[in-house]
Formats: structure tokens, C-alpha cells, sequence
């Protein structure tokens, strides 16, 4: 009989997974809303620069004088970074998944996430990310982000795992086709239950048990 291919890793997405997305279009509308901003013109400019910006080419504050300070506002830059910063809100259950199975079966943890720079900074250290992921292949700090395959590519030469060997959560369906595409196992994340178990469909058993998809 064949032996199944233990998983040594798993690779994840931060918005939508782990956490709220960081910065989209929810987001950025609530912004126009609370600031009183034109979306339409907010959303041009800021879709000229997201790619930049989230690769790390530009700073909050290079953003920031971009999309929304171009011209003279009646709020201030430290009051709309804080409204930017506080769109973030975590999934508690996703990430005691990770963290059990992390100890339960010795996996090496790695994000694969586009974010920019001082926002992606904020949520690792404001939801304690780092005590739980190993490396962060985020687009901010490698300068090329999902759906370039190469960002997969580098997260398994820092993993130093075979892709055969890793599972990628992804709430975005190209992202989880490029990634299956290099060998990678991967999960259509919509929700924790599902994902669970499929999980479980890897060999990856939760503290919880074995968990059956949903009827």
C-alpha cells in the first residue's frame, strides 16, 4: 500500500484567513464614507499605485499623498492612518487552528500575503502573528507579490520544504491556482469548518478530532 506523503508545512494567506483584509474596497468605501472623500476619484488614484505600494515601493506616507492628500483635507494623516489600521479584525478560530496544528504536528508556518509594508508591520505585531508564523513572504518585504508564481517559489526555498509536502490557505481562487499549478496542495478557504476538514482529508487533525465536511 502506498504511504501518504506527510505534510510538513503549511503556507497562508493573512487577509481573509487569518484576519480581515487589511485594506479593500469595504474599506477604503467606509473611508469615504467617515472622511467624507469622492470613492470613484479615491478608488482611481489608489488603483494607479496599490501594486507599487504593496510591493513595497512605496511608504504609507508616499500612499497616503497620493490617493488622499493631494490636495488639502480638514483631517489629519495620523487620523486617517488610524482609521486604516482599525478595518483590522482577527478570525480567533483560524489562528488556534493553525496554532494547534503548528504543535500537534510539528509543521514549519509561512504567510504568502500581498500587504503593504506598515500595515502588514501593524497586524503581525498587533495580533501577535509572529509567535505563531515561522517567515513572512509578504509582498512588502520581497518585492513581488500573488499571483507572480515566483512568490510561492521563494516561500518554499525558505521553507525548505518540497511542495508536495505543504498546504496553502487562500481565500482567493487564482491565487489558489497558481499555487496548485508549482505542486502545491491548496484550500479554497471560506470558513473554518470547511477548512478544517479538509485538513483532516490531508492528514492534519485538528485538537478538536476528526471534523466531517458539512452535508
Amino acid at each position: 500500500m502506498k504511504r501518504a506523503i506527510p505534510i510538513k508545512a503549511l503556507f497562508l494567506d493573512i487577509g481573509g484567513v487569518l484576519l480581515t483584509d487589511g485594506w479593500d474596497h469595504q474599506a477604503r468605501q467606509q473611508a469615504a464614507t467617515n472622511f467624507q472623500l469622492e470613492l470613484a476619484e479615491m478608488e482611481a488614484r489608489h488603483h494607479l499605485v496599490f501594486e507599487t505600494y504593496e510591493e513595497g515601493k512605496l511608504t504609507l506616507e508616499e500612499y497616503l499623498g497620493r490617493v488622499v492628500f493631494y490636495q488639502k483635507r480638514s483631517f489629519t494623516r495620523a487620523q486617517f492612518r488610524r482609521f486604516m489600521f482599525a478595518q483590522s479584525q482577527p478570525y480567533p478560530e483560524m489562528i488556534e487552528l493553525v496554532a494547534q496544528l503548528k504543535v500537534r504536528h510539528g509543521l514549519k508556518i509561512a504567510v504568502v500575503s500581498n500587504e503593504a509594508r506598515e500595515l502588514n508591520e501593524y497586524r503581525i505585531r498587533k495580533f501577535k502573528l509572529d509567535g505563531l508564523v515561522d517567515s513572512f513572504i509578504s509582498s512588502c518585504f520581497v518585492h513581488v507579490r500573488k499571483p507572480d508564481a515566483d512568490i510561492f517559489r521563494l516561500a518554499l526555498d525558505i521553507a525548505q520544504v518540497p511542495a508536495r509536502q505543504v498546504v496553502y490557505i487562500e481565500n482567493t481562487p487564482m491565487f489558489v491556482e497558481v499555487a496548485s499549478d508549482l505542486g502545491i496542495r491548496s484550500i479554497l478557504h471560506t470558513d473554518h469548518r470547511s477548512t478544517s476538514a479538509k485538513l483532516v482529508s490531508f492528514g492534519l487533525q485538528n485538537d478538536e478530532g476528526v471534523i466531517h465536511e458539512p452535508s
